[in-house]
């Protein structure tokens, strides 16, 4: 077991989401940078689509219950270890080995905001519709880490890679965002997508697992009403009467009824997208 002493604002259980269920109105869900999961179950000898933790902003406090390797990726963060009584440092990008009954310290993001935990066996919650990974806008999966909670461990796959360190992705001082044109690029002005690839956003503070909000030029609309509601897809970048994109991300709704102008081919690197961080559209390179 995993005995989850502080959970933080937002740990959840995460592993590479379950694809093929959009038809049903579920989405993909799953870890919001998932190669930096995968690496991190790398190097634990875990199976890339084991199940781990996605740790947001502040870190967490947790205690394992039997000797386990652990790894952590993603935003950079102070890592400590208590044990009997002593205090020993851990790095990210590297497999750190915990006795029973340590307590494992994960200190608040210094750069970017989430951070990725596998632990050896990975997380055994139940899996539905074959994934483990908590949905925070549907609820599907299991819930947010509270204070208090256990999480049970499945037994080790393998030892840990014979590896020194393994290098992460620095998180960027700015985002860039390559972006096609949406199936609704018809609602807006000539210069509305103009404008998306020419100007700068900053991520507003109420952006979350669901979608990125975006704060800069207003996106002039030549048509206006509102649309019946349509499939949405991950990237989709849906404009709101107030003229702001919101970029959809993991936990992203299937239907929506504000029109998309553009869909972005990548949209891993606004896992690490701090309030206030600068995000630039371009369209793809010929």
């Amino acid at each position: 077991m995993i005995e989850v002493l502080r959970a933080g604002p937002l740990t959840t259980v995460q592993d590479q989401g379950r694809p093929g269920w959009a038809h049903l109105g579920v989405p993909r869900s799953g870890a919001l940078d998932p190669d930096a999961l995968r690496l991190a179950n790398r190097l634990v000898g875990n199976p890339e689509d084991a199940a781990g933790l996605e740790i947001t902003l502040t870190g967490c406090v947790l205690r394992v219950t039997r000797a386990v390797t652990v790894a952590l990726t993603g935003a950079p963060a102070d890592v400590l270890v208590e044990h009997g009584g002593r205090r020993r440092a851990g790095d990210l990008g590297r497999p750190l080995s915990l006795p029973a009954g340590a307590v494992l310290l994960v200190g608040p993001a210094r750069a970017g905001v989430r951070t990725w935990l596998a632990v050896g066996g990975g997380i055994a919650v139940e899996p539905v519709l074959g994934s483990r990974a908590t949905d925070t806008l549907s609820g599907l999966g299991p819930p947010p880490l509270r204070d208090g909670d256990r999480l049970p461990l499945g037994p080790p796959a393998g030892p840990p890679p014979p590896v020194d360190l393994a290098v992460t992705r620095p998180v960027p001082d700015e985002v860039r965002l390559t972006v096609r044109p949406g199936p609704r690029q018809d609602w807006f002005t000539p210069a509305a997508l103009d404008l998306l690839c020419g100007d700068a956003y900053t991520v507003g503070p109420d952006s979350n697992r669901v979608g990125a909000r975006l704060a800069g030029a207003a996106l002039p609309r030549a048509r206006a009403g509102e649309l019946p509601s349509e499939g949405l897809v991950l990237g989709a970048v849906q404009v709101p009467p107030d003229g702001q994109p919101l970029v959809f991300l993991a936990d992203h709704p299937t239907t929506g009824g504000y029109p998309v102008i553009g869909v972005v081919d990548d949209v891993t690197p606004l896992a690490q997208a701090r309030p206030g961080t600068t995000v630039r559209f371009h369209g793809p390179q010929r």
